[in-house]
Formats: structure tokens, sequence, C-alpha cells
């Protein structure tokens, strides 16, 4: 072998054991699937329907990624955008704030509601999954007590106008959105200083604070991020059903949240993202969710199908990195 082709070599082994080859192939497959089993599944109007769910879908995920990078985790994305969903509906039909800026505040809540969870585990050493099952109550209660569990219906029409608004003949805004933030996300861990000490943080936090990174900085950032992001999720819902919904989110965005970056490659332990991984994994979950509406199969199969595609997902990342230390 030439040393020429060597790089040429590690580069095809890399690619070859990226999970996003398999994740593609899985989604073209379902894809033709259903397409042959119900020809409407392919629709303009169900590509469209699948759009805004898809952008929901892949920013609940990227939520969670953001998280996961510093090895913690996120449970009260759910809460966060229940919070910011009723907080906007509030704003618009209480006090009479225009879309923009009701919008505006809304995400501003829910960057605020995520810092606190940062600061809470980065003051006092509290696990992430603990601290934040604890919020996600906290929240989700107090946004009960607050709204008592009321839809807020009476909203602007240009809100429920933005949700049906069609690109294209099937594209719709919140999915354009979701793609241009999965590019900034790119961007931002993968050229950003900031997000280079996220991954640090999370592949070895006291190496990374040996090497000055501020550790409590990254875990603070990253649950701001995730906040922030759970919040345009909720958003994202509210202009496409028109309303403010309590209902939204909560334990439903649990599971997918994290399926999406970990069927992509997100390590659970920190330390590596994969941001079109975590797209193509909520692509599949929407997928799946379409199809088995389409096909008129009951939604527990959906949970037992993404909770089988989390536990494969997971054990595979188990399995790599043991072959991978075995190689080393």
């Amino acid at each position: 072998m030439s040393l020429a082709s060597e790089p040429a070599q590690r580069a095809w082994g890399r690619l070859r054991d990226a999970p996003q080859i398999g994740l593609a192939a899985a989604i073209a497959a379902l894809f033709i699937i259903f397409t042959a089993r119900q020809p409407a599944f392919a629709s303009s109007f169900n590509l469209f329907a699948m759009g805004r769910s898809l952008a929901v879908d892949v920013v609940v995920g990227f939520s969670q990624m953001v998280v996961l990078a510093t090895g913690g985790m996120n449970l009260s994305v759910g809460a966060i955008g229940v919070c910011c969903v009723m907080c906007s509906g509030w704003l618009m039909h209480s006090l009479g704030l225009p879309p923009p800026l009701a919008f505006l505040l809304a995400l501003a809540l829910g960057a605020t509601l995520g810092g606190l969870n940062g600061v809470a585990i980065a003051r006092t050493g509290v696990n992430s999954f603990v601290a934040t099952l604890a919020t996600a109550n906290l929240f989700s209660g107090a946004m009960l007590i607050l709204t008592r569990a009321v839809p807020i219906n009476r909203l602007p029409p240009e809100v429920s106008a933005i949700g049906s608004y069609r690109m294209l003949g099937f594209v719709s805004p919140p999915l354009v959105v979701a793609l241009l933030l999965g590019a900034a996300l790119f961007v931002f861990f993968s050229y950003s200083v900031t997000g280079k000490e996220m991954l640090a943080a999370g592949a070895n936090p006291r190496a990374a604070a040996l090497s000055g990174i501020s550790v409590d900085r990254s875990i603070i950032v990253s649950h701001l991020l995730s906040g922030l992001l759970a919040g345009l999720a909720g958003l994202m819902v509210v202009v496409r059903v028109g309303a403010a919904m309590p209902a939204v989110g909560g334990e439903d965005w649990l599971l997918p949240s994290f399926l999406g970056p970990v069927l992509g490659g997100t390590a659970l332990a920190g330390g590596s993202v994969a941001v079109l991984g975590a797209l193509l994994g909520a692509t599949l979950v929407t997928i799946i969710r379409s199809g088995l509406l389409v096909l008129n199969i009951g939604n527990f199969w959906l949970q037992l199908f993404l909770g089988l595609f989390l536990l494969a997902a997971v054990l595979a990342q188990r399995y790599r990195g043991i072959a991978r230390a075995r190689l080393e």
C-alpha cells in the first residue's frame, strides 16, 4: 500500500463505520416501503405535514445533543418547551404583544430556565440526570398551576399563517429554520472556541480543567443552549397548531430527544457530536411516526419501535467503543 493511499483508506474506513450511512439507507428503505403500501405517503400534503413534524423533532434532538456534548443530559427539555409555549400564548393573548416580540421573550424564558439547570448542576455538583429530573417536574408543575392547564386558542392569525405557509409546494418555514440551525451548530462545534471547549469538557473534564478550560462554564452554556432550543421547538408547535397547548412536549419529547442524536452518532458519554447524524436520526423518527399513522397502526407500536432503536443505538456505541479499545 502506498503512502498516498493511506489517508484515503483511513477516510474510507471512517465513512464505512459512520452510523449516518446506515441511517440514510434505513430512511430510504422505509420511505419506499411506506410509499408502496400507501401511495399517499409521498403526496405533497403528507410531505408538508412530515416536514413540520420533522422540524420539531430535529430541534428537540439538537436541544439534547448540546448537553450530551458535555457528558450530561437534560430531562427537562419537554417541560421547558411547554413553559415557552404557554408563555408565548399568554403574551400574545393577554398582553396583546405582537408575535415576533412574544416569541423572543418566550425564547429568553427558555434560555433562562436552561441556564438555571446549568447553574444548579455546575455549582452544586449534582448529577444532571437528578437535577433536570427535578426541574422538569418543577417547571411543568409551575406552568400548570399558573395556566390551570387551559389552552390558549385566540392567537393572532399570522401565527397559524406561518405554520401553514408552503415553500416549493411542500416545504414549511420551520423546517428551513431547523436546517439552518443545524448548519449553525456544525460551525459552532467545529470552529468556535466555546464549542470546542464544550466537547473537551465532555471528553475529559479533568484534562480540560488542567488545560485552562472552565468546565462549569461549558456546562452552563450547554444547558442555556438546550433551553433556548427547547423553547424554539415549542414555538414551532405553536405555529403548527395555531394555539398554545399545555399538552405539548412533556414526556412525549423525552425519548425522541435522545433517539435522534444517539442514532446519529453523538456519544452518550460526551466529547463527540454528530449534527448531520442527529438530523438523520430525527428524520427516521418522523418517517416511522408518519408511516404508522398513514397505515393506521396504533401509536403504541411507535413507542415500541423507538425504544428498540434507542437500545440498539446504545448497544452499538458500547460495542464500537470496546472494539476500538481492543484495536488500540
